[in-house]
């Protein structure tokens, strides 16, 4: 059953039939689950948010962009960039911008991104009408390894609190394959035992979430019912959220108790219509 993703400062996150959106709670298991299972490793969930962690979402009605200057140009969307001072940029070393232009529903999304002097500069950028389901060139990067958008992966404290996550949550592993499954546009692998990127996982039904909290039981029920989708190189079973200063403590220390060998891969084959959009069965 489908439902109305929710809304991001009055745009949606995506078409509700977008492949973010859809449940993949009855999807058979891929035939190559374990592999890609032991080739992640054991460790335990891992939530990259919280306290001053996350990926900052900043909302804009700034209509006049600015140039950037791209590491990555060939594979990046060269168009203005809504960037300013006030521009939320993700701490560490991937230096993420999403910035949502409220006006127009336009996603915009960079990696590795600095600002001198001399203007702005990026490792990689892309852009995205939230209205639709039109995926990047096929072999082309984003502001993410899988030449997917950040933003629908992220888990966002507000639909927590509100009691229900309907969508995907990106994730990362420590190595993965020199291939890409749809919708993934793009690879960044050595290893072809390793899951490729877009591959998704979900965590099993038969995983108990009674002895957890109610708000960490719905980020779980969420992973039961839509899954986590491989999107980038990283620590292993890491998976993002928005910062936002209110995640609850014990949120973040419950879902870290939550263990690798309780997910699976899935196929999800059968839901591609065209490998060249986003849209799903």
């Amino acid at each position: 059953m489908l439902f109305v993703a929710a809304l991001l400062a009055g745009c949606p996150v995506f078409p509700t039939d977008n492949y973010w959106n859809t449940p993949v709670s009855d999807l058979p298991v891929h035939t190559q689950s374990a592999q890609w299972l032991d080739s992640i490793g054991t460790a335990s969930l891992h939530p990259d948010f919280g306290g001053p962690y996350g990926i900052p979402v900043t909302v804009t009605r700034k209509s006049a962009g600015t140039g950037v200057r791209f590491d990555y140009a060939d594979e990046s969307d060269r168009v203005r960039y809504p960037l300013t001072r006030s521009t939320k940029i993700e701490g560490g070393s991937d230096r993420h911008t999403v910035v949502v232009r409220k006006r127009t529903c336009r996603l915009y999304e960079t990696w590795n991104t600095r600002r001198s002097s001399s203007g702005w500069r990026a490792g990689s950028g892309a852009v995205w009408d939230l209205r639709s389901n039109a995926l990047r060139p096929s072999g082309w990067t984003s502001a993410d390894a899988a030449g997917l958008p950040i933003l629908p992966g992220l888990l966002r404290w507000s639909e927590v609190r509100a009691g229900r996550v309907g969508h995907a949550i990106r994730f990362t592993a420590p190595v993965t394959a020199p291939s890409f499954i749809w919708p993934a546009r793009h690879e960044a692998g050595s290893d072809p035992d390793s899951p490729p990127m877009g591959a998704r996982f979900r965590l099993r039904a038969d995983f108990d979430l009674s002895g957890f909290s109610a708000q960490t039981q719905v980020v779980l029920s969420a992973m039961q019912q839509y899954g986590l989708v491989l999107a980038d190189n990283g620590s292993p079973w890491f998976f993002q959220g928005a910062r936002n200063a209110g995640w609850p403590d014990v949120l973040i220390e419950e879902l870290k108790e939550v263990p690798s060998d309780a997910f699976e891969a899935v196929d999800t084959t059968s839901l591609m219509v065209d490998r060249d959009s986003g849209r799903a069965r």
